[in-house]
This record gives C-alpha cells, sequence and structure tokens, in this order.
C-alpha cells in the first residue's frame, strides 16, 4: 500500500518586488514550505477565492492597495480571518508596525530579512492557527451557542449554532454581520471588563419577547471573552427532552439546566431539590441516555434543544 505524501505547509507571499519575490520563494521552498504568490493586494484576495494558505507574508508598501488595506480586506473574509498575516517592513519604517497589527497581522519581520528569524515566526504563527482551528472544530462539534468578542465589542468568531440563534432572534442580522446583533450589544458589554471572572451572567430579552442568558466562559486570549449563548424556554425545552429520551418531568428539567451550564448546586436552587436529589436524577439520565459524563450527557441535550 502507497504511503500518502503528508501535505506541505503553504504560505502566500504578496509583495511587489521580483527581487523580494525570488528571494522569499527560495527560502521558504529550501525549508520544504509551499510558495503561492501575488504581486499585488488585488491579486492576492482573488487567489483567496480559489486557495487558502496557511500563513500570509505581507509587503507593507505596494502600489495599489496596499499592505494595510489588503490584510483588512482579507480578514473580511471568512476563509481569510483565521490565516495568520505577518507583515514585512523596512528597518526605516517603524511607523507601519503599529499599523500592521491594527490592520489584522500577527506580527512582523524586519527588512532585510533574517532567514532563521523568519522561519521561527513562520513556524511558530502556522502552529498557533492550527491550535486555535482545532479549538474551533472541537466547539462547533458540541453544538454550543458560542461567540467570541475583542474588547471594542466586535464579533471575532461564533459557532455554527451562535449564527443560527442570533438570526432567529433578530431577522435582521446576517451571519456575514461582523458587528452583534443590535439586542447583544448591550449585554455584552457589560461581560467586558477584564476582572469579570468566568460564570459571570447577564439576561437580555429579543425584540419578539425570547430571553436569552450570556455566561462568560472564559478569556482565551488577551482582549478577548468567549461567552455561550443560552435560549431560554424552559417549558418547550422541557418537553422536547423529555419526549426524546424518555426521561420524566423532573430528569427533563435537570438535564435542561445541565445543558444550560449549570452546577448541581445552582440546579437544586432553581429546582428546590437537594443536592444530592440532583444526583440521582442524574444518574437516571446517564442510564438512559447511554452516557457516563455530565459532558456527554450536556452535549446530547444541546442537539435536541437546537434541532
Amino acid at each position: 500500500m502507497t504511503t500518502p505524501t503528508p501535505r506541505s505547509d503553504t504560505v502566500l507571499v504578496v509583495d511587489d518586488t521580483p527581487e523580494s519575490l525570488r528571494f522569499l520563494t527560495d527560502t521558504l521552498e529550501a525549508a520544504n514550505i509551499s510558495v503561492l504568490i501575488a504581486t499585488s493586494g488585488e491579486a492576492a484576495l482573488e487567489l483567496l477565492d480559489h486557495v487558502v494558505p496557511d500563513l500570509i507574508l505581507m509587503d507593507a508598501v505596494m502600489p495599489g492597495l496596499d499592505g494595510f488595506e489588503t490584510t483588512r480586506a482579507i480578514k473580511q473574509l471568512p476563509q481569510g480571518a483565521p490565516v495568520p498575516i505577518i507583515f514585512m517592513t523596512g528597518l526605516t519604517e517603524s511607523e507601519h508596525v503599529v499599523h500592521a497589527l491594527e490592520a489584522g497581522g500577527v506580527d512582523y519581520v524586519r527588512k532585510p530579512i533574517v532567514v532563521e528569524e523568519l522561519l521561527a515566526r513562520v513556524r511558530v504563527h502556522m502552529a498557533n492557527a492550527r491550535q486555535t482551528q482545532g479549538g474551533h472544530y472541537a466547539l462547533d462539534a458540541t453544538g454550543r451557542n458560542l461567540i467570541a468578542v475583542g474588547a471594542d465589542g466586535a464579533l471575532s468568531w461564533r459557532t455554527p449554532g451562535a449564527d443560527k440563534l442570533m438570526e432567529a432572534l433578530e431577522p435582521a442580522w446576517s451571519r456575514t454581520d461582523t458587528a452583534l446583533p443590535a439586542m447583544l450589544r448591550a449585554p455584552v458589554g457589560r461581560l467586558l471588563p477584564d476582572d469579570l471572572p468566568s460564570g459571570t451572567t447577564v439576561k437580555t430579552e429579543s425584540p419578539g419577547g425570547d430571553t436569552v442568558e450570556l455566561i462568560i466562559v472564559g478569556r482565551p486570549r488577551r482582549d478577548e471573552v468567549l461567552i455561550r449563548l443560552n435560549h431560554l424556554d424552559p417549558l418547550a425545552d422541557i418537553a422536547r427532552l423529555q419526549s426524546h429520551f424518555g426521561l420524566t418531568q423532573r430528569e427533563a428539567e435537570v438535564l435542561l439546566w445541565i445543558s444550560y451550564g449549570k452546577p448541581n448546586r445552582v440546579i437544586s436552587e432553581i429546582l428546590v431539590i437537594s443536592p444530592r436529589t440532583v444526583n440521582k436524577h442524574l444518574e437516571q439520565i446517564f442510564e438512559k441516555l447511554g452516557v457516563e459524563t455530565r459532558a456527554a450527557a450536556a452535549a446530547f441535550a444541546v442537539r435536541v434543544i437546537a434541532h
């Protein structure tokens, strides 16, 4: 049996200078990295319609769309947003560093480029991007309604479930928007201060009267907060869980609040039962669902509620 050839890393080099392109192509290919070339910002954007590289090396100064404008445009594309962009700037162009990071770049290298430094930065940022994407895929698979929001309140990432929920709550909002739906902006703003701990919760209502709970899950990166959205419709959700899994009313109630991320202590307070009774219901829930962990039971419940 033939062993498949491992996929090589791919870097897109955006530069209008033939000498720089030749040097960078030779350097990267010598390190077993595949190279794509664009000689302008416009060409880079067109290329991204057909192929998505693992990383982009971006010249800051180019005719037409410069590196900063090109980067901002790339970050607006669904396929371009996760790709790390490293800027290349001259030693005398220190003001470009701030502009590069503000535009969406993750790093920069100075010209004339030191080969070892360039390759080290490229490898680090490609590895970081893959780790981040792996985490996103894992969260997507849980069916959770999760959003990541920057310090300015803008969406930086969200799961498909969150997109679906936000569209349902506010039909005028589209998943192509980078801004939050209007109904979520104020409550999200209340969760942005970096001294707020995980578990901090606020509630809001949609124009249609739906109640939404927002909970801080964590802060995966500096100036970014991960928030879970719970669409609270307990009566409908309890009935759905009870019917789907053959649960008693109380078991369905316990499973519902588990799916909302509530600990046993809080569930016991909501349902006015003892934590020991919550545990007994959990044992029955695990048996009926054929699972062994709280996380697995919650994942099953989320999928049923979402549909």
